[in-house]
């Protein structure tokens, strides 16, 4: 069964999208968190970081290279930012295709 982002990626559910390649689909978070709250996600459906394989390593690379595009295209890039992954139950994992949170817009909190 496909997960909400592979619908999104699909376009079987409407997004507010930001940023797409080939590889890489970015869109706003519908609870954000922060003033703003994307969603970076591999247009393979990866489930958990546990799930990486060797073969996803420059795939890994775009989506650090997108949140960089995508932090200085939203004008977040200097001022800084935080980029969240969570992996399974414990971790906070809700959608199991592995996604990065890019937060900012304002000073965030400490995590500890």
């Amino acid at each position: 069964m496909a997960t909400i982002f592979t619908k999104i990626i699909n376009r079987e559910i409407p997004a507010e999208i930001v940023y797409e390649n080939d590889k890489v689909l970015a869109f706003k978070d519908i609870n954000p968190q922060a003033p703003i709250h994307i969603l970076v996600v591999p247009k393979k459906e990866i489930p958990t970081i546990n799930d990486i394989t060797e073969e996803d390593r420059e795939l890994i690379g775009e989506m650090y290279l997108a949140i960089g595009k995508i932090a200085k295209d939203l004008n977040i890039a200097e001022e800084g930012y935080r980029v969240i992954t969570n992996c399974n139950e414990f971790g906070g994992q809700e959608v199991f295709h592995i996604h990065f949170h890019l937060l900012g817009g304002k000073k965030l909190g400490s995590l500890v």
